[in-house]
């Protein structure tokens, strides 16, 4: 039986700011590894997130490998802990070609000491003896306060110096103002933003990937599918925008090719959870090149911009910072739900799932509003306020 191999598809890369490193414009975020027994892609409990599909996982990391993604992005708490060593196991043989980046979980050091703790732990789960890049995880104006009280910097100097780490950086969810001044605050090598065509002044925002380009810094973007809600279910009237487009392209590489438009932008992170998603990603990539979109294509993905901010509800992306609520409350699952009956005119179908799919304490009516996930929300939602919207709206049907 005669076996055709797989077309190996070109990869571009970009300097990662001023270390000089070529990365791959596209990187393999660890944060959505496919997933076992969930439904639709959304998981319905917080142990439902943390199984991961390993097969599919490790399948999806060597794929990357084998067509030039160079770069992986992981965290101390993805996936409950199990994405790093996953990532350690699947990349074995293949060290020196990639980059692996890690992040430590600033809202759980409590004391100086807790740094070399949990960087030790990662260190073990991901089986290595350095880690390309260091970043500071989901900085705010209230944990960049905590990092310069316990003496972080000065930490991260330490593992710097000795070769555990060849370069530090952060990741980031406040105001831009708050990112400038965390950018200057340290001679940082990298920094990681949210950014896509809807994002454009959120967070650091456009504003913020020029200033810290302009400091040398790469940047790396995470969302620029806002949580796959710029590609999955795609409204009519958005469509039929798109339709108007020449060439045709898929939502999914619009909105890619629009982040890979800005020369600014290192590498991108789009939450890839299946190989179908990867080997899609895969080729869009091959054809991203700066300032490739024209005039006319950028007004049309203006115009999708303005219609999805009329129809979103919540802003919700997702992305699990707000989890898990001590009620047992899924806030991500009950906003998409919701979100569904507005951008997606499902209101029907969105109450059902909500009626008979959610368990009793995942319920938006379950929520006793304590206001521990609106102090992690990245996106500065009053969550409460929203929960109870979410419960008038699905429990009734109306």
């Amino acid at each position: 039986m005669s076996h055709i191999a797989e077309e190996v598809i070109p990869m571009l890369y970009r300097k990662l700011g001023r270390t000089g490193i070529e990365v791959s414009i596209l990187g393999l975020g660890c944060m959505r590894f496919p997933l076992r027994n969930i439904s639709d892609g959304v998981p319905t409990t917080l142990k439902q997130s943390e199984e991961i599909d390993e097969e599919q996982a490790m399948e999806m990391i060597r794929h990357s490998i084998n067509h030039g993604v160079n770069y992986f992005d992981t965290a101390y708490t993805y996936h409950g802990g199990k994405s790093e060593p996953l990532l350690g196991k699947a990349v074995k043989g293949h060290r020196e070609k990639i980059m692996i980046v890690t992040k430590l979980p600033v809202w759980l050091v409590q004391k100086e000491d807790d740094f070399e703790r949990y960087f030790n732990e990662q260190m073990e789960r991901l089986d290595t003896d350095y880690v390309d890049a260091y970043l500071l995880h989901g900085l705010t104006r209230k944990l960049w306060d905590r990092v310069r009280e316990l003496r972080v910097l000065h930490s991260l100097e330490r593992i710097l110096a000795d070769h555990r780490v060849r370069h530090v950086g952060f990741s980031f969810h406040d105001d831009v103002r708050i990112f400038k001044e965390i950018v200057d605050g340290y001679d940082w090598a990298i920094c990681q933003i949210q950014y896509n065509y809807f994002d454009r002044n959120y967070q650091a925002g456009h504003e913020g990937l020029e200033y810290a380009a302009s400091k040398g810094l790469g940047v790396v973007v995470m969302e620029p599918l806002r949580g796959g809600k710029l590609t999955n279910k795609i409204p009519d009237q958005v469509q039929k925008i798109w339709d108007q487009a020449d060439p045709k392209r898929a939502p999914v590489e619009w909105a890619l090719r629009w982040i890979w438009n800005h020369s600014e932008v290192s590498t991108v992170l789009s939450g890839m959870s299946s190989m179908s998603q990867l080997r899609e990603n895969i080729k869009i990539a091959n054809e991203a090149n700066s300032f490739s979109l024209s005039k006319k294509n950028l007004e049309l993905i203006d115009r999708v911009t303005e219609l999805y901010k009329k129809m979103c509800i919540v802003d919700c992306t997702a992305c699990g910072y707000c989890m898990p609520c001590p009620q047992g409350v899924n806030i991500p699952l009950n906003f998409t739900l919701y979100n569904d009956t507005s951008v997606f005119e499902a209101l029907g179908n969105a109450a059902m799932r909500y009626k008979e799919m959610l368990s009793p304490e995942q319920k938006a009516s379950q929520c006793t509003a304590c206001g521990e996930c609106e102090e992690r929300c990245p996106q500065h939602i009053p969550i409460i306020e929203e929960l109870r919207k979410v419960h008038d709206r699905l429990a009734r049907g109306k």
